[in-house]
């Protein structure tokens, strides 16, 4: 068996830091708008996009550094640095166990009679949504998230985020609500992300109108484990007729 060199891990360190998933995760709801107010995401995917070639540009130098390193002798100091590197962006790539203060985001269905609901009201607003999850997700990457739960699972740029009715289908696991996120960073920045973030706004209007749950709450020297998905990248492909 092959065995992966070490100095892969800092390429895929840096490609899969933090950024990449908010792009990802941005990009994968489908269907229509089931909450009146959702703003086009186009933009912030466009965003994520122009980081993500900044991440791929850093990974491609570290690796031509690399690259020249193993072809010479006497470089141990400059090895030894590199591998340092890697070590530290392994934790926010997800690879590795972190530990740090959190904020923790809790989204639940409405408990509310709904012949008690305003006029014109619809039920789907009572239910949280696929599209309600991330954008609570993608808030808090923009506001520095370093690391994110979802749930029981730590999650990452191919993590995707896929609701069928009101459970939730996590690499391969299905939740019901409550839905918890769990992001550790700065916890002012990341609760700012959340307040000034307008797909978050619009969700937290119908916590007054139908009864939804949004709760946020801090924590502290909360450990997060590693990934224990797979990091496979799927794309899809062209047939010949």
């Amino acid at each position: 068996m092959t065995r992966r060199s070490p100095w892969t891990l800092v390429v895929t360190a840096v490609t899969l830091s933090a950024g990449l998933l908010f792009g990802v995760s941005a990009s994968t709801s489908e269907g229509s708008d089931l909450r009146p107010g959702q703003r086009d995401l186009s933009q912030v995917v466009l965003a994520a996009n122009q980081r993500v070639a900044g991440q791929a540009a850093t990974a491609k130098r570290l690796q031509g550094e690399v690259d020249a390193l193993s072809k010479r002798s006497g470089a141990g100091a400059t090895a030894s640095n590199l591998a340092k590197q890697a070590d530290s962006l392994a934790p926010r790539a997800g690879f590795t166990a972190i530990t740090g203060d959190t904020v923790t985001v809790t989204l639940d269905d409405s408990k509310r009679d709904p012949a008690t609901l305003p006029e014109g009201a619809n039920l789907n607003w009572m239910v949280v949504h696929q599209q309600d999850v991330q954008a609570v997700v993608n808030a808090l990457w923009r506001g520095g998230a370093k690391a994110m739960m979802l749930m029981d699972q730590r999650v990452i740029s191919t993590s995707a985020v896929r609701c069928v009715g009101n459970t939730l289908i996590l690499q391969g696991r299905v939740y019901s609500p409550p839905f918890k996120i769990t992001a550790m960073g700065d916890q002012a920045q990341l609760r700012k992300a959340l307040k000034d973030d307008p797909d978050v706004a619009n969700y937290r209007d119908f916590v007054d109108r139908v009864g939804v749950k949004y709760e946020v709450k801090n924590g502290s020297n909360t450990t997060f484990p590693p990934f224990e998905g797979t990091t496979e990248l799927r794309y899809a492909k062209t047939t010949k007729k």
